[in-house]
């Protein structure tokens, strides 16, 4: 049995994993990201949330474990907001990713031939993605509903007009070629959404620190570098299920059992997506740091004067970079 967890003793602020090397990353996203969490019933998440609360009070919970405490913040992480502290709706959680994206991408990937089914998947799709980026919006500095719908309506249709059009370029090319349309759309609307969604990051900059974490100044170009971060995860995420599944369902497809029973086809693709999903989502997300860094000689010139005009010169600052 693990040692007591006594108050002050263990920093459940900060991930357990160390989160500066990839495996730490990959550990600490593979337990935000459990699927299994969506399971937990209000009771189990309401104890959870007691013992952290009470933890973080400084009490001395009796016969807890370092083990058990860390299994409380976790699925705590999974169902409350980071900063008011609210049960966040079920779809919009982590723990929900993988089974919904499982699901959507599945769809998108079956029925991708029609018209109808792109326009209702696609706009499926980012309906979800706003539901996410909602649900987890932050509680100091919320994302307006404008702006919210903007990305929405963007993403939508940038998504919806991508699939549409390549599917009509792809008529004439071998079937295989028609099933990697859906992924093109996704990555697109991923290139819309997210710099759409955090604009004014973009325009206003965001907060810098130097290694000891002091604030440092705020840069739009470490925005940039974050946004740009954040993009590549989700498009790389996408691509395991999106690129290989393709090729597995293009073979599964001349197979007799398929031929005879086509409506199998939506429930295979969607589990093997599924898997390839479980391992993807907290591989990717664990890609760049949440703490992210660059050089001083990549910020703004006005702001790289500044660090290096100090009495202990800055020579690279770290931001959060999102999820």
């Amino acid at each position: 049995m693990s040692e007591l967890a006594l108050p002050g003793k263990v920093d459940i602020e900060q991930p357990r994993y160390d989160q500066t090397t990839y495996s730490g990353r990959a550990k600490h996203f593979f337990i935000t990201t459990n699927p299994l969490n969506i399971f937990a019933s209000s009771k189990q998440l309401e104890h959870a949330k007691a013992i952290v609360e009470r933890y973080r009070a400084g009490e001395n919970v009796p016969n807890l474990t370092v083990d058990e405490l860390w299994r409380a913040k976790q699925l705590y992480d999974s169902a409350f907001h980071p900063d008011t502290k609210e049960k966040m709706f079920i779809l919009g959680r982590m723990s929900a990713q993988v089974p919904m994206n499982m699901i959507i991408t599945g769809c998108m990937m079956t029925f991708y031939k029609t018209t109808p089914a792109v326009v209702f998947w696609q706009w499926f799709n980012q309906s979800f993605n706003a539901v996410v980026n909602y649900t987890n919006r932050s509680g100091d500095s919320p994302i307006p509903l404008k702006q919210l719908g903007l990305s929405y309506v963007l993403a939508t249709g940038g998504s919806i007009t991508t699939a549409l059009t390549l599917n009509s370029m792809v008529k004439k090319s071998p079937p295989l070629i028609g099933r990697f349309v859906p992924f093109v759309a996704v990555a697109a609307a991923n290139c819309i959404n997210i710099p759409c969604m955090r604009s004014r990051e973009l325009t206003n900059g965001i907060p810098v620190f130097d290694e000891n974490g002091n604030r440092v100044g705020t840069s739009s170009r470490a925005a940039a570098s974050a946004i740009t971060q954040v993009v590549v995860s989700r498009i790389v995420m996408a691509m395991p299920g999106m690129m290989i599944v393709p090729f597995i369902m293009n073979y599964l497809d001349r197979k007799p059992f398929l031929q005879r029973m086509p409506w199998l086809n939506a429930p295979i693709q969607t589990g093997i997506i599924g898997i390839f999903l479980v391992f993807a989502t907290p591989l990717c997300c664990a890609l760049f740091p949440q703490r992210s860094s660059m050089s001083v000689n990549h910020l703004e010139p006005e702001l790289k004067e500044k660090l290096l005009a100090l009495p202990t010169p800055v020579h690279n600052v770290y931001f959060n970079k999102g999820l």
